[in-house]
């Protein structure tokens, strides 16, 4: 490599030497958590009432604070409470080799009808376990990681204190606002899914007709957060994730579990419209012309993880997930290196 292209680089990564342009991968996370509210659920406190701050505060995790021992023992989010749920319902079966000492607690205060310590529920489904990173990381470190399907990561200061969590959908954000201040960005906003490698891939779907209950059991055999409902022609109907157990667990909705999937797609919509004053369900959706930039206002605008592509005829053939989007931002980091 030459010396002109070794100082090209240095200045491409030393955020702060100029004033006409910045390096994103250069921020410190610390800087976008700075100004949240960071909510802690209390280890003792019953799975129910840990729901309960999640809906209240209007988000789909939070750290669990253990007071006897002064330390976070993990996170609790809705795939948690999702695989609760199929343990309660016995709906999920775990080999005994594969049970933690936690999960074997959990299993039998259920199977007794006895309150659960949410402590015992927390990273219960395995799929987003508690990731750490410093306030002064690099945000280009991070992408990677959430490249890699790290959903989100704790920020810890020097001291050992938690300054908030970062996650897929808040740093997206981010770099959707600050889009303007960060030029080498603007190449692969322009290109479409297609070039992007993204306009196709594996649709896991459920038929509108089947029950709700059926679809988190397939969500969580197929290790996924979301499944496109579909009709009998294969159009999509609308979508159905794991967050969507807070309309379920909102007012102890619990019947909803044997409702069809397309009947509880119907009513969340409603119940939006009633709540929020809003006319119509966000359409999920996207096509392979699409551009990157467009799909990634999408997401950020409906506040989704995911888009699914679909062809002329309304059919899904392809999904796009937050995870997908950090590959491709990932990518471009390695290519400037």
């Amino acid at each position: 490599m030459g010396t002109d292209r070794v100082f090209q680089n240095q200045r491409q990564h030393r955020e702060g030497l100029t004033t006409t342009s910045h390096d994103w991968t250069m921020v410190k996370v610390g800087t976008l958590v700075e100004k949240q509210k960071l909510v802690t659920i209390d280890a003792d406190a019953t799975v129910e009432d840990a729901c309960e701050v999640l809906l209240n505060n209007g988000i789909t995790s939070a750290p669990v604070y253990d007071n006897t021992k002064k330390m976070y023992v993990g996170m609790f989010d809705y795939g948690d409470l999702m695989t609760y749920i199929l343990l309660l319902l016995k709906k999920m079966e775990v080999p005994l080799e594969d049970q933690t000492m936690e999960m074997r607690d959990l299993i039998q205060r259920t199977s007794n009808s006895q309150n659960v310590p949410v402590k015992l529920a927390s990273d219960l489904s395995g799929k987003d376990p508690f990731c750490t990173v410093m306030a002064d990381s690099r945000l280009g470190a991070v992408v990677h990681d959430f490249g890699t399907g790290i959903h989100r990561v704790a920020v810890m200061d020097a001291e050992g204190n938690m300054k908030g969590i970062l996650s897929q959908s808040s740093t997206l954000d981010y770099l959707m606002r600050h889009l303007s201040e960060y030029p080498q960005l603007q190449p692969v906003m322009q290109k479409s899914l297609q070039q992007c490698g993204l306009a196709s891939g594996k649709v896991l779907s459920v038929n509108g007709e089947e029950k709700v209950l059926d679809a988190l059991v397939s969500m969580s055999t197929n290790s996924v957060s979301s499944l496109a409902v579909l009709d009998d022609q294969g159009m999509l109907l609308g979508n159905i994730s794991m967050t969507d157990i807070k309309h379920i667990m909102k007012n102890l909705r619990t019947s909803w579990l044997w409702i069809s999937c397309f009947q509880l797609v119907c009513k969340i919509r409603l119940s939006q419209g009633i709540e929020n004053g809003e006319d119509q369900y966000p359409i999920l959706d996207v096509n392979a012309k699409s551009t990157f930039g467009y799909t990634l206002s999408k997401l950020q605008a409906t506040k989704a993880h995911r888009m699914w592509v679909v062809n002329d005829n309304g059919c899904a053939v392809g999904v796009v997930s937050l995870t997908d989007v950090f590959r491709v931002l990932s990518g471009l980091i390695d290519n400037d290196e």
